[in-house]
């Protein structure tokens, strides 16, 4: 965080100049109308740290990407990396700020993730991970500016009889990877269905096997899953092995809530008040209730990351998290989760039966008043996450995640 700046003011200077900071920082690597091209494809707020923006740009026949951050970056070395600063008059910052620093890069060179020029080309891909297989396609799953990069890239062998496979790359900082790539084969041996991690980390790149079966959305989306047994994912957290009590412990949701209701303003500037109480609700019912023992916990246990088939659990994707923690707070952020899929698209309308059913089920081993304000936290950190390039109807999205960590609050009592 910079001095003096709040993440919405970091976020409003920033998304208001910058293609005046683009232009300062690449002027002369861009051709004449190029600028007048730019879209913004990503928009990321990361509360505490800093807002990270990347924007297409038409270059001939193809896109050039830029990235742009307000997260302090001075440390970074390479030539790769440009600093422009932005003033902070007229803005929400006050007078206490100085201006607003901030770094862009030429993508694939994100500066943090040093393996994005080689998961994310396709020419390395093949090199790296090939293993004398056809690279045939390569899809940009998912890229957090300055946090990790999924790629899903397809192989086959060249013949005469063809096989295909499925391989996933997850670019990351060094030193997450690696405790990444420990965590898969930590439960791994514990026969939980995890990815084989393929070889090992490479340029802060962790290659994983494809795996079968549909996430849990799937299952959720027309009928509220009413054929699945919730006792199914208790039993699969229950198999979490305890040599992860050893690995560090990671904040969860909840602990963050001071945070990730100030990001909420940012998508809803005009409930500031309105969040502020319900954080403050919110934070006296956490307080107040036993979260239970420190336990192995997945740490980011929701719908997207449990793989079904045939309404059993087949696959556990996204072990960054995995270490001590409580298990309410898996829960939570299952139930947190579940809460906003309306907000994300239709098809979920029988999703709160299912909330209070599974609810009801979960309250067996954890407290159930704690259960219900840590998932209303957990729906407030993702209100944040409703603001999408190019999605007019992102501030709809944005309310109706409030609505529902309200909704999930009043469960709590």
């Amino acid at each position: 965080m910079q001095p003096g700046w709040s993440d919405a003011a970091q976020a409003e200077v920033l998304a208001e100049n910058a293609l005046e900071a683009i232009h300062r920082a690449w002027g002369e690597r861009l051709g004449p109308h190029e600028l007048a091209t730019a879209r913004q494809v990503q928009f990321q707020l990361r509360p505490g740290a800093g807002t990270s923006i990347v924007y297409s740009l038409r270059h001939g026949t193809t896109e050039r990407f830029i990235g742009l951050t307000t997260e302090v970056l001075d440390t970074v070395p390479g030539p790769r990396l440009r600093h422009v600063e932005l003033p902070a008059d007229g803005t929400a910052a006050g007078a206490t700020a100085g201006p607003l620093r901030v770094a862009s890069w030429l993508h694939p060179h994100d500066p943090l993730l040093p393996g994005l020029p080689h998961a994310g080309v396709a020419a390395e891909a093949e090199r790296l991970w090939g293993d004398g297989d056809r690279l045939t396609r390569l899809r940009t799953v998912t890229y957090r500016p300055l946090r990790r990069a999924v790629f899903r890239a397809d192989f086959s062998t060249p013949g005469p009889v063809v096989a295909t496979r499925r391989v996933y790359l997850k670019a990351m900082r060094p030193e997450p990877a690696r405790d990444l790539a420990l965590r898969h084969r930590i439960l791994a041996d514990a026969q939980l269905p995890v990815a084989p991690v393929l070889g090992e980390v490479v340029h802060g790149v962790v290659a994983t096997a494809g795996m079968p079966g549909h996430p849990l959305s799937t299952f959720l989306r027309y009928d509220g899953g009413g054929q699945l047994d919730p006792l199914g994912l208790v039993a699969l957290l229950d198999r979490l092995p305890d040599e992860v009590l050893e690995l560090p412990r990671r904040p969860s949701w909840s602990d963050r809530l001071a945070r990730y209701a100030g990001a909420a303003t940012t998508a809803l500037p005009g409930q500031e008040a309105a969040i502020a109480a319900l954080s403050a609700r919110l934070r006296e019912l956490i307080d107040s209730r036993d979260p239970g023992p420190v336990v192995p916990v997945h740490g980011d246990f929701y719908e997207a990351n449990v793989l079904m088939a045939d309404s059993a659990v087949c696959g556990l994707l996204d072990l960054d998290s995995v270490g001590p923690g409580h298990r309410v707070d898996d829960l939570a952020c299952l139930l947190g989760h579940l809460a906003v899929l309306p907000a994300l698209g239709e098809g979920y309308a029988g999703i709160w039966e299912t909330i209070e059913r599974w609810g009801s089920v979960f309250a067996r081993t954890v407290d159930e008043r704690a259960l219900y304000a840590r998932a209303a936290a957990v729906a407030v950190s993702l209100v944040a996450g409703a603001r999408r390039p190019g999605m007019a109807s992102w501030t709809r999205s944005a309310q109706a995640r409030l609505d529902a960590a309200r909704r999930l609050a009043d469960l709590a009592g």
